[in-house]
């Protein structure tokens, strides 16, 4: 703890500031050990899942913040910024809320570069927010690219042919039943696809893989200077509890025409055994769209959650693509 003090105090940046976002009042948590450095502004995934990076990490991710000024949000509905978040609220609620963001922090720091960094829900973010405002943004990097629904899918089935027979039998009346049925049936199928994508794929957490150190970070974020214990709370059980709207929309997305649109540079990182957001989409919609501004790095032995080797990569990556 006292070290993590001393860090924070080293920083030339690190401070929570309040921004309007969407019409609504937010905390966002800004450091960085040099004001000098370029920006980086973290799109968490979810919708609703604040983990890794958040308003409660301050000090917490030294390596990061000695390379760039980073910007953690905890979206609108979780964290810190825990709201009621209904069925009145869009995608495009938070990509207006993520451009309002770029502009705030760009107004803040107008000399320096300033990047994306979006983790699967946040590559959507990530994405749109960088076809509305291409001037404000030197490039976009991303894990876990999501381009289209691909629960219901062939490639989902075929994940689990190891799979007992129960299982993949319950798994062909979910594909086959897909998105288009009562929510409660929906939000039940989707739980049990997760269940059993952890139990019998590599489609989330690679099992030939060391898996990220998560310990410490819950442990950063329940000691953390700017979190209260129902802060720490909220990155979990949040305002998204209930909410209809946004998964009735991803299960019906499909970008692969945006990044046809995209102006700046984007780097897409996908983990090899990723079927959340499908790593054979997204290279094939990468290849399709003929924009060479957009490209694809695979990692091995990572599924949509990054290994902790994957981390390390995406990490050492995103140093060089912001430089």
């Amino acid at each position: 703890m006292n070290k993590r003090k001393r860090y924070i105090k080293s920083c030339e940046v690190s401070e929570i500031i309040n921004v309007n976002l969407g019409g609504y009042e937010q905390k966002i948590l800004v450091e960085g050990k040099s004001k000098n450095l370029p920006v980086v502004v973290c799109l968490h995934g979810g919708p609703g899942s604040p983990v890794p990076f958040s308003v409660g990490c301050r000090g917490l991710f030294p390596e990061w913040t000695s390379e760039a000024i980073m910007v953690f949000w905890d979206q609108l509905g979780c964290g810190i910024n825990n709201h009621k978040i209904d069925d009145s609220f869009h995608i495009s609620s938070f990509v207006d809320m993520t451009c309002d963001l770029i502009v705030a922090i760009k107004e803040r720091f107008p000399q320096n570069k300033l990047f994306l960094f979006g983790l699967s829900w946040g590559s959507i973010l990530a994405l749109e927010s960088a076809l509305r405002v291409p001037e404000k943004l030197d490039g976009a990097f991303v894990y876990g690219q999501f381009i289209k629904n691909n629960f219901f899918s062939e490639e989902v089935l075929s994940a689990f042919s190891a799979a007992p027979a129960k299982v993949r039998l319950r798994i062909e009346e979910i594909v086959k039943t897909g998105g288009d049925c009562e929510y409660k049936v929906l939000d039940n199928n989707l739980k049990t696809l997760y269940k059993n994508m952890n139990k019998y794929t590599g489609a989330y957490f690679n099992k030939d893989a060391k898996p990220i150190k998560i310990g410490k970070i819950v442990m950063g974020l329940i000691t953390s200077p700017d979190y209260s214990f129902k802060d720490f709370k909220a990155v979990v059980k949040n305002g998204y509890q209930g909410n209809q709207s946004l998964w009735r929309e991803l299960l019906n997305i499909n970008l692969a025409d945006s990044l046809k649109e995209v102006q700046v540079p984007y780097l897409m990182f996908q983990g090899d055994t990723d079927i959340v957001t499908s790593t054979s989409s997204v290279v094939k919609a990468a290849e399709v769209c003929g924009n060479a501004k957009v490209t694809v790095k695979m990692l091995k032995n990572s599924g949509h959650m990054p290994s902790d080797k994957a981390m390390e990569e995406t990490f050492s990556a995103l140093c060089e693509f912001i430089k």
